[in-house]
């Protein structure tokens, strides 16, 4: 099998201004991608640019996918780790627009064996409840919105966090007066905290029954991770302190985080995913797959990567929940509430509707 032409698409999906601890979003700045080859399979892939996160915009992954379409141009797609390692070769970081090309190539190599990807990956579906994510607002703001979202059948919710610490403590109090105490409530501090104000937070939090905090510091303080742990009773997930199992592996030698966040913007895709997975087992530490503004094309190859990665016990899958104002998918996953389902079509089972991507522009190579 060999790559005959690639489509690349500026996904770019309208919504309601997203707020966490470093900055704001009012549209998901996605890329899709579709690869084309001499058979009648076609792979598609997508990635979701969060910039004040992880140092792409979706021009700099539009610019780069052109030059990965050119590298990967007459070359059999079937070779994932060849084609991967191009990558790599051509550009270090750039993990966003690098999970799109990773995920097209599992689509491909999926239905080229006529199976859903979960089965390529010799995974076992299993229950699968979202989250739902709450952005940063004044603590009265945030309280009724939870309520709402309670009200509305939320399971769980997840609390964007990292500002001031005073005032992170009263956002969570007041949501708990909202919602109660059997509502698990997790937060993310987005490395929005000082080493002193995530003491002075997570402390503060203690009796508000918190699951866990997903990146408390900036990773630059990964060193003051272990020391945390001793300060507080709230459970320390790492999240933009693990790109790749090299991370995984250091932060737990160190002990110095109760859970791992895996993301696919993070890990340049399913392939390091999977390495992030296996570590984090050998250390006993579940993990949570995560996203950033993906639609349900690139969710749904997450919750296939679940079905494959035992170790993953937490899902944050609500990213084109958080205020998507357009759904260009076709197939992908499907909601429930906030149980989330997967056909057992081959491959990912999802591709984006065509009368949106002319809409959008495209590069084709």
């Amino acid at each position: 099998m060999k790559i005959t032409e690639i489509e690349i698409y500026r996904l770019s999906i309208p919504m309601e201004p997203f707020v966490i601890a470093t900055g704001t979003m009012d549209f998901a700045q996605n890329t899709f991608i579709r690869i084309r080859t001499d058979t009648e399979i076609v792979g598609v892939g997508e990635c979701s640019a969060f910039p004040m996160i992880v140092g792409e915009t979706q021009d700099t992954c539009l610019v780069i996918a052109r030059d990965f379409a050119k590298l990967w141009k007459g070359k059999d797609p079937l070779n994932i780790e060849e084609r991967l390692a191009e990558l790599n070769m051509y550009i270090a970081g750039n993990t966003t627009i690098k999970s799109a090309f990773d995920m097209a190539l599992y689509d491909i190599a999926s239905k080229n064996a006529g199976v859903p990807l979960y089965q390529f990956l010799k995974g076992i579906p299993r229950e699968i409840v979202t989250d739902i994510t709450l952005g940063i607002a004044s603590p009265e703001e945030m309280a009724a919105k939870a309520k709402e979202l309670y009200r509305a059948g939320a399971v769980m919710l997840k609390v964007k966090l990292g500002k001031d610490p005073k005032t992170d403590i009263a956002r969570i109090r007041e949501i708990r007066k909202a919602v109660g105490f059997d509502m698990p409530i997790r937060i993310d501090a987005n490395q929005g905290w000082t080493y002193e104000g995530a003491v002075e937070a997570l402390q503060g939090l203690e009796p508000f029954k918190i699951q866990f905090c997903e990146q408390p510091m900036r990773t630059y303080l990964d060193h003051l991770l272990p020391e945390l742990r001793t300060e507080t009773t709230v459970l320390i997930m790492a999240d933009e302190s693990v790109y790749s199992h090299h991370d995984a592996e250091r932060l737990c030698r160190a002990d110095a985080c109760d859970y791992i966040n895996i993301k696919f913007s993070k890990s340049g895709g399913i392939h390091e995913a999977l390495k992030i997975a296996a570590i984090a087992a050998e250390f006993n530490i579940p993990c949570m797959i995560g996203g950033m503004l993906e639609s349900r094309l690139a969710l749904a190859a997450k919750v296939h990567f679940a079905y494959a990665a035992s170790n993953v016990k937490f899902y944050d899958l609500d990213t084109c929940m958080v205020g998507h104002l357009e759904d260009p998918v076709v197939g992908g996953i499907q909601y429930k509430g906030y149980h989330i389902h997967l056909s057992d079509l081959p491959g990912i089972g999802a591709d984006i509707n065509q009368e949106f991507l002319d809409s959008c522009e495209r590069w084709v190579i």
